[in-house]
């Protein structure tokens, strides 16, 4: 056990970390002194314990000071100086007295001596009803919590969607290679969905008008493309109109397309401005034309 249940001596004092009733082997010992009321400026000479200790003890720390206490009025500190020792072999031993040299701000010397402390090093326990040694345990293992395994869930789920993403551009690029159709939406669908999107009068303003008539006639030349089978894209509004005249197109739809394109022509080239009333009636005409003519072409499937 310690001395003095591990209070100062004279000055000096013996903890143990952590706190315990007795030293067992390893544990580290802290060995030291405090002093209070320090001036400000004085300097200690400490001494080395690397060499010189009781055989069985080991220094394993260097001295080191810590503040407890300053006093500013008194332009004084309380300080505790301490070193860390370890025993790894049981038995008794006496550390030596603790010899420190102290110059004062006013430049004088003197010597501080602290009676050695005695310390006693016990094996760890033993079973007093089988006199065998207890092992090391084992490391304490805790349940697994959701929280722990939620990233690896989300790694997984994230992992098989880029798998299937895989799969999927794989298989679509296979079936394209190999001339197999994809199936697509009707052409009235694909015309009808781009024009709502120039329903909104944001599109009608005059620096904007340009963009609006290009996109309804485009949405209308694709439709045109596909529906009646020759190139609208490519064509002028003459050859577009000239072609139309060929179909059975009744003459209301031909007109009302035929000014669609000459007034697109008009925007784009000649910067013509039209009024808020002829904007507005723009996407419901083209509407009306896909949707006219998609008609007709149901009853031409139905009737053949």
């Amino acid at each position: 056990m310690l001395a003095s249940a591990l209070g100062a001596q004279d000055g000096a004092f013996l903890r143990r970390e952590p706190q315990r009733d007795s030293v067992l082997i390893g544990d580290r010992l802290h060995y030291g002194f405090s002093l209070e009321r320090v001036p400000e400026g004085t300097d200690f000479g400490l001494p080395d314990y690397s060499e010189g200790l009781p055989e069985g003890l080991e220094m394993i720390e260097k001295w080191h000071c810590d503040t407890l206490r300053t006093r500013k009025k008194e332009a004084a500190y309380d300080l505790e100086f301490s070193t860390c020792l370890t025993s790894f072999d049981e038995g008794e031993y006496e550390l030596p007295p603790i010899v420190v040299l102290r110059k004062t701000p006013a430049g004088g010397v003197d010597t501080l001596v602290f009676a050695g402390v005695p310390v006693q090093v016990r094996e760890m326990p033993v079973d007093t009803t089988t006199y065998i040694p207890h092992d090391i345990r084992g490391q304490i293992k805790y349940p697994v919590t959701f929280r722990e395994i939620a990233p690896y869930i989300a790694g997984a789920i994230a992992l098989a969607a880029l798998v299937v993403l895989a799969v999927y551009l794989v298989r679509r690029f296979r079936r394209r290679e190999s001339g197999e159709e994809v199936a697509k939406d009707p052409p009235h669908i694909v015309a009808l969905r781009k024009l709502e999107r120039f329903r909104s009068n944001r599109y009608w303003a005059h620096d904007r008008q340009k963009e609006f008539y290009s996109g309804v006639t485009d949405a209308l030349r694709e439709y045109i493309s596909a529906r009646y089978g020759f190139g609208a894209m490519e064509m002028t509004t003459a050859e577009i109109c000239a072609e139309l005249k060929k179909t059975d197109l009744n003459a209301d739809l031909y007109e009302t397309v035929k000014t669609l394109f000459e007034d697109s022509d008009y925007a784009k080239f000649a910067k013509m401005t039209f009024t808020d009333e002829q904007n507005a009636r723009v996407v419901p005409e083209a509407v009306r034309f896909v949707t006219a003519t998609y008609v007709s072409e149901n009853q031409e499937g139905e009737e053949s």
